[in-house]
């Protein structure tokens, strides 16, 4: 069992030609050799001579490949967040990058890449156990090949440093110049990785004491940030994919908060004990996902940006290889959309219900309406089960209109609609097999279905949406366990609530940050269960945080996304590579901005400075005037041309921004004072790398 999970303690060697990692707790095992600067692989049973000890790390997060060198990022600080069932799961707080070759002199280019990813990872929320699954649920948990190593277990979408441990997997799989065949002894230098939201918090219900899990696992694929990754690919896999699950274990004494998880005897969880008592897991998942047709919002700088979808055919192929690889996973999937049925928003809306109806046999629709909307629900569901995607059940649920007015306790309409499948889809439950040394469990129950909510960034209406499903499942578990008597919910404990109101809180959080870049909206509710005016305050001020860091400062954060997770390639990217985070546009262009402040300095300056009793007023009064004309110009140039201005991402090019870049080139080339001098050579550009720029003629705004 032991050679099958990562090594809890390793130390760094370091020598002019090579890295050496070993793990001191099992001095049997061959070192794992990195040689300088070739960056070649090798397994190594005896000593390696001219190598000094570096440092002791947490494990090896991964190798990247960049411009002009590789880089080991290995895991120097990791912060105990508590114990699953008996296995302690750590947070990565701190890394650092080991260059392969000592370079004399810095290339711009490269020490940017290290910048946007230093900073990424950094600010990732990850998470690892040497001994668990983080991965996988706890159902699939169940089902899994226990013999075989915890990388080779994980689940592909959640496996957040896959890219980067290729190499690694890669030399596992087939070796190296120097060894051939499979290298097993490898296996415990992998250690998978989520990027999500975890916490384990050890509470009582009803003096009933347990142990609350919410996992929170992000899908690598088609990651990224709000407006930069919308909707789906040609592959299936939509932006800001997560999958949370809520989980309870009841007479577990070696969950929760816990000291440092040391010695052989954690390998496989088997420290404490429940008292004789049987340990019972129970967990509930959701997913939520951006909507699955080719769609995107584009930032011009105004606060609501331009919508684009294509034609909703197009997407039927990339539809129908997400729904089953969904509903292979989850089984029947309830896909609940919370977008607003009016406005920018409908189109989003319409396009979902026609792929829905595409993709399902002989849809059967039907609606609700109330004094408050013509249309408080709108179900697609098929009228009989002749093919795979007939297991797919939209809801449509007004959730703007039905909750306006601080009128909250109204998203309980959801529910009441979902009441008879939330009733037929279960939850999973299993009982642990303390005799089994591989940590089996035995199942009881399965979670049969799944639901799917999504509204326009799948971030604030989806988490109060997910916290009250949470909930409704949570008090099912209670009842069925006996903790609460029929008719009786958790609310009634003043302590679970708060625990229960801010994990969910806490998730909402951390799911926003990473794609928004902010905290979640609407979390006032979760929190508390009301919405306050101190609450609206909160959401203002994120939302204006927002707009500022998606204009300017998400396109760094989306080429890290595209470096980490290998949709780009440094090495093998060579067109405009020299001068790749150049700024292309025209000079001129480039000064407005600096001539804006520079005339509202001016301003600044002739209105606020004391002048002697006996200067001119008139000239002071035409100085004034004047930068406040060039600043007004100034201001109304860059929201004209808004799309000039946005920081976008520099590695890969969007076809609908550089479409609308190029517009915006020719529009400010139109303008009368300044348009003859934009020059119409932009340094550093390639059209090289906008070979998907005719994708953009294709949508449909």
């Amino acid at each position: 069992m032991t050679g099958l999970l990562p090594f809890r303690d390793i130390n760094v060697h370091a020598s002019a030609s090579h890295y050496a990692f070993t793990s001191p707790s099992s001095p049997s095992s061959p070192s794992l050799v990195v040689d300088r600067p070739s960056g070649d692989i090798r397994l190594n049973d005896g000593a390696l001579l001219g190598g000094k000890r570096v440092s002791s790390i947490a494990g090896i997060l991964g190798i990247v490949k960049l411009r002009l060198d590789k880089y080991i990022i290995v895991i120097t600080k990791a912060q105990p967040m508590g114990r699953l069932k008996g296995h302690m799961v750590y947070k990565v707080i701190a890394t650092e990058f080991l260059p392969l070759r000592e370079r004399p002199l810095h290339d711009p280019d490269e020490d940017t890449y290290l910048s946007i990813l230093k900073s990424f990872v950094k600010s990732g929320p990850m998470y690892f156990s040497y001994s668990f699954d983080l991965t996988n649920t706890f159902q699939r948990q169940a089902q899994a090949d226990l013999r075989r190593p915890l990388w080779k277990r994980a689940d592909d979408r959640f496996f957040w440093n896959k890219f980067i441990q290729s190499d690694l997997i890669d030399f596992r799989t087939s070796g190296s110049r120097q060894q051939h065949g499979q290298q097993v002894a490898a296996d415990p230098y992998i250690l998978p990785v989520i990027f999500g939201m975890l916490e384990i918090r050890s509470t009582k219900v009803n003096t009933t004491p347990l142990t609350i899990v919410l996992i929170t696992r992000r899908s690598r694929h088609r990651a990224g940030t709000r407006y930069f990754s919308r909707g789906i690919d040609p592959d299936g896999n939509v932006s800001n994919f997560n999958e949370t699950e809520q989980v309870v274990l009841l007479n577990d004494s070696r969950s929760g908060l816990g000291g440092f998880a040391g010695g052989g005897g954690m390998q496989n969880g088997k420290v404490g004990g429940s008292d004789g008592r049987e340990v019972q897991i129970m967990s509930y998942v959701q997913t939520r996902g951006s909507v699955p047709v080719y769609w995107a919002e584009v930032n011009t700088l105004k606060y609501t940006p331009k919508l684009q979808i294509r034609g909703v055919e197009s997407a039927v192929s990339a539809a129908e290889a997400h729904f089953d690889e969904q509903i292979r996973l989850y089984g029947d999937n309830y896909l609940v959309n919370l977008v607003n049925q009016k406005g920018r928003e409908k189109r989003v809306k319409d396009a979902y219900e026609q792929m829905v109806k595409l993709l399902i046999t002989a849809p059967a629709e039907r609606q609700q309406s109330d004094p408050i909307t013509k249309e408080k629900f709108h179900v697609v569901e098929p009228k009989g089960r002749r093919q795979k995607f007939d297991r797919l059940h939209y809801v449509y649920f007004d959730f703007h209109n039905e909750t306006k007015g601080l009128q909250w306790h109204r998203a309980q309409l959801l529910l009441d609609q979902l009441a008879e499948p939330l009733q037929k889809q279960q939850y999973f439950r299993g009982i642990d097999m303390p005799a089994d040394v591989e940590g089996r469990i035995e199942v009881r129950n399965l979670q049969t279905s799944v639901v799917r909510t999504n509204c326009m960034d799948c971030l604030d209406r989806t988490n109060v949406v997910q916290s009250m499903l949470a909930r409704y499942a949570l008090n099912r578990m209670f009842h069925d366990l006996g903790i609460l008597r029929k008719g009786e919910t958790f609310s009634s404990d003043e302590a679970f609530e708060f625990l229960f109101r801010n994990i969910w809180a806490d998730n909402a959080d951390v799911v926003s940050k990473s794609y928004s870049g902010t905290g979640a909206l609407k979390t006032d509710f979760t929190r508390t269960g009301n919405r306050t005016k101190a609450g609206a305050l909160q959401d203002l001020s994120n939302s204006i945080t927002r707009y500022a860091k998606n204009n300017f400062t998400d396109g760094p954060k989306q080429d890290a996304f595209d470096l980490f997770l290998g949709a780009y390639l440094p090495s093998t990217s060579n067109a405009g590579a020299a001068r790749i985070f150049a700024d292309s546009r025209p000079l001129l262009v480039q000064a407005i901005p600096y001539i804006l402040a520079f005339s509202l300095f001016l301003v600044s300056v002739g209105t606020f400075t004391r002048r002697m009793p006996d200067a001119a007023v008139l000239p002071l009064r035409i100085f004034i005037i004047f930068w406040m004309v060039v600043g007004a110009y100034c201001l109304n140039f860059i929201y004209n041309n808004g799309m000039l201005y946005v920081n976008w991402p520099k590695l890969i090019h969007r076809p609908w921004a550089t479409e609308g870049y190029n517009e915006a080139i020719n529009n400010a080339r139109k303008d009368k004072l300044v348009g003859p001098l934009v020059t119409r050579h932009e340094r550093g550009l390639s059209t090289a790398r906008f070979l998907n720029a005719e994708e953009g003629k294709k949508r449909i705004e």
